[in-house]
């Protein structure tokens, strides 16, 4: 492992005439030092001191920095680099992409073809080995599904994959769930120094769009991973990196509990929570719910655990100091959370909660377990709700609801699934409606002051004393055109006192 490098101190920093979001308009003039806000008074109020670097910000608007509830870092650093097959509207098509791809591609560079981001779920044809064999007959290709819950492989990556896992595979190359997740595993292993200077990039892009920090549930002990990077300067975000089942045992016996700082890293990463998957997904029609999927009555999707099982794993890392994100998206697999963690005692969050029984919707509350949802999820998946689970989706993505039933809750991307940005998702909360389509239950909008306040970790404005992690924007979020949230002009990032992004 890397030897930790201390982060320097900042310099203390004057932000002349900036306007708090969340507060009245009147500019002030703010002093920050050693990372926290250490003065605010009207504009013109602060004299420079000789240490201070003096920043005219001309009336930009100035408020807590932006957090992502929900990330895959590693996953999002490589989709980046894979063929975009997002739009591919038939099994075919996307077919075609991936030869069109093989006739241009370096294969010495990369040997497996890999495409990302594919929604089978309103297809007109089904993915099928055969025609990814024609397509690309001769290198190993495979498309990985926008959810990463599905892997369609063709012959020869699926030889590849079966060898590297070490045990067969299914013979259609069309792999879900664990076999899709172990797949993807294997495709994901390149050169450390390598993937961390992905990593590096993603970093630096989401600072340039106002985050100061992630929850990372990347599958795999991201605690060491992050240690490594922070130390060769990959620290403009502040990490949250979650513990998996498989890693449950270690990190018990290394003593570590949520929220507290990693050794080295100047408070800049924590131990995450507890993620322990109880389902499948919308887009892959695994996730479990009440009313199947089939004319038969029987599909009713996967649950990825027995109960006792998930209610075992769940109490040991409550009992260790791990708080519990339980990620459920089918109203069976909420359910089924909720039970987890009333029995359990435990406080944590539901990842997900894509579709809710109306008797569920007051247990958030009453339990005192977080809604950490994806808004832009419902943007992209509201054709495959409307097939898939016809007749629920007034209670698919019900963010509305769940605010109104007196949840909290945490707003994320779940990057790759969606692109790390925080105002992408708020935007997606609060208008319910992308690309020019009317509005998707707009019953289920949120008021924007709570998609705000659920994108900075709680935080609604700034004060004295507050830890300086924040976002400069050109407009005040709270008061424009809610169809400017998405394209947001964010002029700078300031993460413990430090500019990780300037504009200005």
């Amino acid at each position: 492992m890397a030897t930790p490098t201390p982060t320097p101190v900042p310099p203390a920093t004057l932000l002349q005439e900036v306007r708090r979001i969340g507060a009245d308009a009147a500019p002030v003039d703010l002093r920050i030092v050693q990372g926290a806000i250490e003065e605010i008074a009207p504009a013109g109020g602060l004299a420079a001191r000789a240490d201070d670097e003096v920043v005219a910000a001309g009336g930009a608007w100035v408020g807590p920095g932006l957090w992502d509830h929900h990330t895959h870092m590693d996953q999002w650093s490589l989709a980046r680099r894979r063929i975009d097959v997002s739009a591919c509207a038939s099994a075919a098509e996307l077919a075609r992409t991936m030869a069109a791809a093989a006739g241009t591609g370096d294969r010495d560079r990369d040997p497996v073809l890999i495409g990302h981001g594919f929604r089978d779920g309103v297809w007109p044809d089904r993915a099928e080995r055969a025609l990814l064999d024609a397509a690309v007959p001769d290198r190993p290709a495979v498309a990985i599904s926008h959810d990463l819950h599905t892997v369609w492989a063709n012959g020869p990556a699926l030889d590849l994959l079966a060898r590297g896992l070490g045990r067969p595979l299914p013979g259609d190359g069309v792999l879900r769930e664990a076999d899709a997740f172990d797949a993807t595993g294997q495709l994901s292993r390149v050169p450390e120094e390598t993937l961390d200077g992905w990593v590096r990039e993603a970093v630096r892009d989401a600072a340039q769009r106002g985050v100061v920090g992630v929850v990372d549930l990347e599958m795999g002990f991201g605690i060491e991973s992050w240690q490594r990077r922070m130390a060769a300067g990959a620290d403009a975000l502040r990490v949250r990196s979650g513990i998996y089942p498989r890693e449950l045992e270690r990190a018990l016996r290394d003593g570590l509990r949520t929220g507290e700082s990693v050794e080295g890293t100047a408070g800049l990463l924590t131990v995450g929570p507890f993620k322990l998957v109880l389902d499948g997904s919308l887009g892959t029609r695994t996730a479990w719910v009440e009313d199947a999927y089939d004319a038969d009555g029987t599909d009713h999707g996967l649950r990825a655990l027995s109960a006792e099982e998930a209610l075992a794993l769940t109490r040991r890392a409550h009992d260790g100091g791990l708080v519990p994100a339980l990620h459920a998206i089918g109203d069976r697999a909420v359910a089924l959370a909720l039970d987890i963690f009333e029995e359990t005692g435990a406080r944590g969050s539901i990842e997900h909660a894509q579709l809710v029984s109306e008797k569920d919707l007051p247990r958030f509350a009453e339990l005192g377990v977080e809604a950490s949802v994806q808004p832009e999820h419902a943007m992209d998946d509201r054709d495959v709700a409307d097939r898939h689970w016809s007749g629920r989706t007034g209670r698919a993505f019900a963010f509305g609801s769940l605010v109104r039933a007196g949840a909290r809750l945490r707003l994320g991307s779940d990057a790759p699934v969606a692109p790390l940005d925080p105002w992408i998702s708020m935007a997606a909360a609060v208008t319910r409606e992308r690309d020019g389509r009317e509005a998707w239950h707009p019953e289920q909008r949120i008021p924007r002051e709570i998609a705000w306040s659920a994108s900075t970790d709680g935080r609604r404005s700034i004060g004295v004393g507050d830890t300086a992690d924040l976002v400069l924007t050109a407009e005040d979020p709270l008061a424009v055109p809610e169809s400017a949230l998405r394209d947001m002009e964010v002029l700078g990032t300031i993460r413990a006192g430090a500019w990780t992004h300037r504009a200005l």
